[in-house]
């Protein structure tokens, strides 16, 4: 199905979701969406580039810019860069996926996150909504996997979570559900990027080659 330029999704599909504001991607979020696809038993990922992060006071670089960005990194028949949330007028997450289950019904989602981010899930808008409605999948890069596993999500949820071979399920297990999957990463970040003065540069990107 597909609704004003919406990505699409058939009942059925399960699609990991991994939103941020991209600013500006980086192999990093390549790396952690080819994983995810694989270690999460996933049949597509969609980059949801928002408008804005609520948690930062500084505003992001142009949504079409970065949207650009985005797609010229990333090149792989199963990953889609959407601008969903700007589509749909939504600012918080738990919305948004509430949204997203009301115009795909039958579509089987999950929440995709870096460790970093479940060290401060709680301070989320309605985060315990959004573990109630999909499956979370973490992440983790190297040094922040103590923080995440100390974390009051991990802590509250600890008897929903999938371990080893188990993560391959997590698509179609009921919420709340959750796994933490740790990777050898790259400790690129946007944040990096940005310092390094090399963002908002005419954009040279040799796309990566799909898997």
């Amino acid at each position: 199905m597909q609704r004003h330029a919406m990505p699409y999704a058939r009942a059925g599909q399960v699609i990991g979701l991994l939103g941020g504001s991209f600013d500006p991607a980086h192999q990093g979020h390549v790396h952690i969406t080819k994983a995810a696809l694989v270690r999460f038993g996933l049949d597509r990922v969609w980059w949801l580039v928002s408008p804005g992060n609520p948690l930062k006071t500084r505003g992001p670089a142009p949504l079409d810019h970065r949207i650009a960005h985005a797609r010229a990194l990333i090149d792989h028949p199963r990953v889609t860069v959407t601008d969903v949330e700007a589509r749909l007028g939504t600012r918080y997450t738990a919305t948004t996926i509430a949204k997203l289950q009301q115009l795909y019904p039958g579509v089987r989602f999950v929440w995709l996150m870096g460790a970093d981010n479940l060290a401060q899930f709680h301070l989320w808008q309605d985060w315990q909504k959004i573990i109630s409605r999909v499956p979370v999948g973490v992440l983790a890069r190297p040094g922040d996997r103590i923080a995440a596993r100390l974390s009051l999500a991990a802590r509250l949820y600890r008897g929903h979570r999938l371990t080893g071979r188990e993560a391959a399920l997590l698509g179609r297990a009921d919420p709340p559900a959750w796994a933490f999957v740790n990777l050898p990463m790259s400790q690129i970040s946007s944040t990096a990027i940005r310092s390094a003065g090399n963002w908002n540069r005419p954009l040279v990107v040799t796309p990566s080659a799909p898997n």
